[in-house]
């Protein structure tokens, strides 16, 4: 295994946050293979070495999994229903490891979902800040004009104000519905359907077909498949974290 920062070890492991970590690194209260270390650039291989706060031991955290899921309609994007609902939990079937779905696709959406334990990658693929492309192909009632997806891709007024710029254009379709590509940058709930109902052409169907590199191909609705390592580092290479270590 590769080595990693003493305080991503100890964030991993669940002590404490990385800047917390940092602290119990300055005071003196971590060890590694029994010595005192007080050097936030210290690497630990983990499984290989043993780490200690405060003289208990602490065992490393989970191996990093990245799971790309066809999330078909009518399932729920969380782990858990009250009320017995199925959810993409239900079609990781054969994953052992705690996986988390990667933001939301609401219940009669479809597609792409990544799901995985690398809080740091999911953070910065959901932030508008990171600029993470989200691609969908949207279905809706009719045929938008060019001011219809003008306004679209300028931005319009949907509950909770208006949306960022992103880029629309008609991909096919017929005289009575249409196929639109959508790429987002941001992912507010439900945001695609209202901004497509705010000008007048309710989505019918929504299908989310790439995020940044990651493309869900003719990966069957239901089905779920890890990702490949050259996918992964493009993935994090999209979110600004190339060549920085995983988690």
């Amino acid at each position: 295994m590769e080595p990693v920062r003493l305080q991503k070890y100890l964030a991993d492991a669940g002590v404490a946050s990385r800047r917390a970590a940092e602290e119990l690194i300055r005071q003196g209260r971590v060890a590694v293979d029994g010595v005192a270390v007080t050097t936030l650039g210290t690497r630990v291989i983990p499984g290989a070495q043993s780490v200690t706060v405060d003289g208990r031991p602490v065992a490393p955290g989970p191996a990093p999994v990245y799971i790309l899921l066809h999330k078909p309609r009518g399932v729920l994007t969380t782990l858990r229903d009250p009320f017995g609902r199925p959810t993409v939990r239900g079609l990781l079937r054969g994953v052992k490891a705690r996986v988390f779905p990667v933001g939301r696709l609401d219940l009669d959406s479809e597609g792409l979902l990544l799901c995985t334990n690398d809080g740091a990658l999911a953070h910065r693929l959901l932030h508008p800040r990171f600029k993470v492309d989200k691609t969908y192909l949207v279905t809706v009632r009719g045929r938008p004009s060019r001011d219809d997806l003008g306004r679209l891709a300028a931005g319009v007024e949907i509950e909770g104000g208006r949306t960022l710029p992103c880029r629309v254009r008609r991909v096919g379709g017929t005289r009575r519905a249409s196929v639109l590509e959508v790429i987002l940058k941001e992912g507010r709930k439900r945001q695609i359907r209202l901004m497509c109902e705010a000008v007048g052409h309710p989505v019918t169907r929504l299908v989310r077909v790439a995020m940044g590199p990651l493309a869900l191909g003719d990966l069957p609705p239901g089905a779920w498949r890890p990702l490949e390592p050259a996918e992964v580092a493009a993935l994090r290479a999209a979110a600004g974290l190339a060549g920085a270590e995983t988690g």
